[in-house]
């Protein structure tokens, strides 16, 4: 007792701050609320000083748990500091002279003392030695494992992880686990070491110096598959790629091989991409836990975090599709590089999609290949973050950083990862401290730049044989077994390097990722080369018009501008007409009905940026009590998903791409809330969707709604950038096309991208239904009105949308003009809102007769056909192409070689904006002066009189 005064007296000056600080009951059994903590310290209880001893321990301040990382032997190199931080925090307990923090001395330490309960490294024990207690906080927290997570504000969740890391003997294996480990550590270097052997000076990103993460992705997925897990999707960077397409998915090790060969035919039309960025679809038997199961490696481009959320997306495609709510069947595992997990932004975007309701993936498992390098950057110049995996934080996330070299405590955290995302359905990160055995890639030269980095590494043994030695050593596997495990798996290299040779030609089409079973042909071809009418009943029409003018709920109280814009819509309905939004509810109803899923996301699409949607009703008596209405269409329609994102392009739409690559009986939109805000994704754009078939033969049918239109609005809510698109469409301006029955659908199946900017909602309507009941997917891109949202003479009738209707490329010119085509002067071509500009105008100059007015609708792929009708009805006209945007941007650089094309001599003269830096004025009357001066010139017949084109 008196032992236990002196040492509480020692203590008080730290246990009062602490205690006052706290202000919470000490343990979780004593409460202080009616004690001021020097009270409490002058108890002269002996438990009550034993708990104030033990604060340090158990406190939300205990250095151990929260600080020990920071002093982990994470580095297999051992000469840098994994935090980028050589401070050592003072009230860490690393030596014998840090005893004196807590006023205590070195004979202190061999006091025994009562364990509280809410510790666990005394496993059966209840009591321990300060000094065996501090050894065993130190080999949990101070080791080959450095642990963040007490920053997690669930006490059950802190508690869980403590459990599985600080309860003795928890990261035992036995002899045969270690062997299988052994055995993986084996295939994964020795893997990278036949491809140095055989092609030496090629680039293929090898995984030498983290070997690990091969048994490290499949501990994860044994764990995972153990409790329950069918389907796994991998997104990952080109470091390691290979490796894990051999070992992890099991692709062909001749397909693989086959690769480097330079005399490699490629079978599939398309441009193909190198074999550090392909994907894999593979479908086999857990060898561990003998179970079906699916793993889907999703190609990626050298863009290294893009595949991030389209992982995410696909992943969440995937349990919606099963039912599975929970993820409990279906999860996703993202690799990353240490500096592009610090640097770009699209990592923070995906883990803001967590948690989110209609994003979530039910926790994801993140593996950090953590080289302590980037490309020739060094950390402490690329991160400002003590750890590059501190972005996981903003989510609540544990880390789990770990020596690559150790390859049990790699399990270990592998294991409880699984667990983790398994229990709780939260993210967590797994930082693989190792090294990069090699330059960025094999022909780069790293010494150049980090000289003492790599002196080391060329020193260092390798993971294997460390392993292979321990093992042998402690008489788990001998030598002989060893060096027989590493012969076989040379052998099976050896014997697929010698099919690979056989191989004499590519098929993208078998490294596919997202396989739609069922939709093509065995051979990959659509079905059929037609497209059926898009349009539907008009019972069906009435009825779908019906329910998006009312509230399917009683007692329902909607607000009172919501009222008048259904009774709006009934009239409308009543007529036989639909505006804008009428008509986007005609298309998704329609669809619903047919079984097929819709799914609307983006910024504010619910309502709608320009208030015009409202698919999402809120009571306005209770709160967060919705309805759907289009949820309320049929009893056995598909679901409706309509879903305000985060405030991100880059990640929601790369999101919604992954969520429409898992099937193709979907129509998955995402919206802009203005057009020009998509360029925040343009990488996605440019990486995948513009692309993602010629590379990886892989089709998707995403829509992106851009809304567009010059309104005196301003630079940055004005154009969607047409010309962007434009330039990227695949086409040739020079080819003259044959015209035959299935021109038209040829064409689209020829495309990489559908561009359209719909003039009427009828349009709009048959455009987003052809999209679904096409034989293939495209990705679609509508430039969507803003002002016509409501204009009145924005709309189409019924007759425009009942069966036997269909999507219109071109909408001819049907007034006086089209009655008497040899007196037109002028055959002004357009497309989108400038339309109803024109036709205003040319009715107060009236110039009805003289002038026709054509809508392009389909801008690309280019309707060479029907442009070509057009131009030969009127022979003696002149050809304009006017356009609201300027010179520089919109269509007519896209349009022009074109119409030269079909017209052969006939020029078509440019009409609008002139050339500019910035794409609109943010000034109204400007705006207004270069309109009026457009459409003077457009409708002013001697205006090109005696020039040149």
């Amino acid at each position: 007792m008196n032992q236990l005064k002196v040492l509480a007296g020692r203590l008080r000056p730290q246990a009062t701050q602490l205690l006052a600080k706290l202000n919470v009951s000490l343990l979780g059994q004593r409460s202080m609320s009616s004690r001021s903590p020097e009270a409490f310290l002058s108890s002269t209880n002996s438990s009550y000083v034993e708990e104030m001893y033990f604060a340090w321990l158990e406190n939300p301040q205990n250095v151990h748990k929260i600080r020990g990382h920071h002093v982990a032997q994470l580095d297999p190199l051992g000469i840098l500091d994994a935090d980028l931080d050589s401070f050592v925090p003072s009230d860490l307990i690393t030596t014998i002279d840090k005893l004196a923090f807590y006023n205590l001395h070195e004979s202190d330490l061999d006091k025994v003392f009562r364990l509280p309960t809410t510790t666990f490294i005394g496993g059966t024990e209840s009591t321990l030695s300060l000094r065996e207690i501090i050894k065993r906080l130190e080999n949990t927290y101070c080791q080959h494992i450095g642990l963040e997570f007490m920053f997690i504000n669930d006490v059950e969740q802190c508690q869980w992880i403590r459990r599985k890391f600080e309860t003795p003997g928890v990261m035992k294996f036995t002899n045969e686990e270690k062997r299988t480990l052994l055995a993986r550590l084996v295939r994964s270097t020795r893997f990278e070491d036949f491809l140095a052997r055989k092609w030496s000076s090629e680039k293929r990103f090898g995984l030498e110096g983290c070997e690990v993460m091969i048994p490290a992705l499949k501990t994860i997925i044994d764990k995972s598959s153990e409790m329950g897990i069918e389907n796994v999707i991998l997104g990952m960077p080109h470091r390691g790629r290979l490796n894990v397409l051999a070992n992890v998915i099991r692709k062909e090790l001749e397909q693989i091989f086959c690769q480097f060969d330079s005399k490699l035919e490629a079978a599939d039309e398309g441009s193909g991409d190198v074999k550090y960025h392909l994907g894999m679809y593979h479908e086999r038997i857990n060898r561990v836990t003998n179970r079906n199961i699916a793993l889907s490696l999703v190609a990626n481009p050298s863009h290294l975090e893009a595949v991030d959320p389209v992982v995410q997306g696909k992943t969440k495609a995937e349990q919606f599709y099963r039912g599975d709510t929970e993820g409990k069947k279906v999860m996703s595992i993202l690799v990353h590089g240490d500096a592009a997990f610090a640097g770009q932004g699209v990592v923070y975007e995906t883990f803001h999609l967590s948690d989110l309701p209609s994003y979530t993936t039910n926790g994801t498992i993140h593996v950090v290949v953590n080289n302590q390098i980037g490309f020739t950057t060094d950390p402490r110049m690329a991160r400002s973050s003590p750890y590059p995996t501190d972005v996981a934080r903003v989510v609540n996330a544990p880390i789990f950083h770990v020596n690559a070299d150790d390859p049990e405590a790699v399990m270990h955290v592998c294991n409880v990862a699984a667990e983790w995302r398994n229990t709780y359905n939260k993210d967590v990160v797994v930082d693989l401290v190792g090294y990069r055995r090699r330059g960025h890639n094999e022909v780069d030269e790293p010494m150049f730049t980090q000289p003492l980095m790599y002196k080391q590494i060329h020193k260092q043994t390798t993971v294997l044989k460390k392993y292979a030695d321990k093992l042998i050593s402690e008489g788990t596997v001998t030598l002989q077994e060893f060096e027989e495990e590493v012969a076989k798996y040379d052998r099976i290299c050896e014997e697929a390097y010698t099919r690979s040779k056989d191989e004499k030609i590519l098929h993208i089409k078998h490294w596919l990722d997202s396989p739609w079973p069922g939709f093509f042909n065995v051979d990959g071809q659509p079905k059929s080369m037609t497209c059926p009418s898009t349009g539907i009943p008009e019972d069906m029409l009435v009825h779908i018009g019906n329910v998006a003018s009312s509230v399917p709920l009683e007692d329902f109280k909607i607000h009172g501008g919501l009222s008048r814009i259904l009774r709006s819509r009934m009239k409308l309905v009543k007529s036989r007409m639909v505006d804008w939004a009428l008509a986007e509810y005609m298309t998704f109803g329609s669809l619903l009905k047919e079984g097929i899923h819709v799914r609307l996301s983006g910024q504010d699409v619910e309502r709608g940026t320009f208030s015009h949607r409202h698919h999402v009703l809120h009571d306005q008596d209770v709160d967060r009590r919705t309805c759907v209405p289009m949820n309320h269409l049929w009893p056995d329609q598909a679901p409706y998903t309509v879903c305000n994102s985060s405030l991100s392009e880059y990640g929601v739409l790369g999101f919604e791409l992954g969520f429409a690559m898992a099937s193709p009986n979907a129509l998955v939109c995402w919206e802009a809330q203005f057009g020009d805000f998509y360029n925040t994704a343009q990488c996605i754009i440019d990486q995948f969707i513009s692309c993602g078939q010629a590379k990886w033969v892989r089709h998707n049918g995403i829509v992106l709604l851009l809304p567009h239109g010059m309104e005196g609005m301003g630079p940055e809510h004005s154009s969607a950038r047409p010309e962007r698109f434009l330039q990227m469409s695949n086409d040739d301006s020079d080819a003259y096309p044959e015209f035959g029955d299935d021109f038209e659908v040829g064409q689209l199946y020829d495309c990489n991208w559908i561009v359209v900017n719909c003039s009427t909602p009828a349009n709009f309507f048959h455009v987003l239904r052809r999209q679904i009941l096409l034989p293939f997917r495209k990705p679609l891109i509508i430039f969507t009105p803003k002002s016509l949202l409501r204009h009145p003479e924005a709309r189409s009738s019924f007759d425009e949308m009942v069966s036997g209707t269909s999507f219109r490329r071109v909408i001819p010119e049907a007034g006086s003009a089209f009655q008497a085509p040899e007196d037109v002067k002028r055959l002004i071509f357009c497309t989108g809102k400038v339309y109803y500009d024109l036709i205003k105008e040319r009715k107060n100059q009236d110039l009805e007769k003289q002038v026709a007015i054509t809508r392009v609708e389909q801008i690309f792929p280019f309707p060479f056909d029907l442009i070509k009708q057009e131009i030969e009805k009127y022979p003696t006209a002149e050809l304009i192409w006017c356009q609201e945007e300027h010179k520089n941007m919109g269509y007519y650089d896209y349009i022009s070689p074109r119409f030269l094309t079909v017209s052969r001599s006939r020029p078509i003269w440019y009409v609008g904006r002139d050339p500019a830096a910035a794409a609109a004025t943010g000034n109204k009357n400007t705006h207004l002066v270069t309109l009026k001066k457009f459409l003077d010139t457009a409708f002013n017949l001697e205006a090109f009189e005696g020039k040149t084109f």
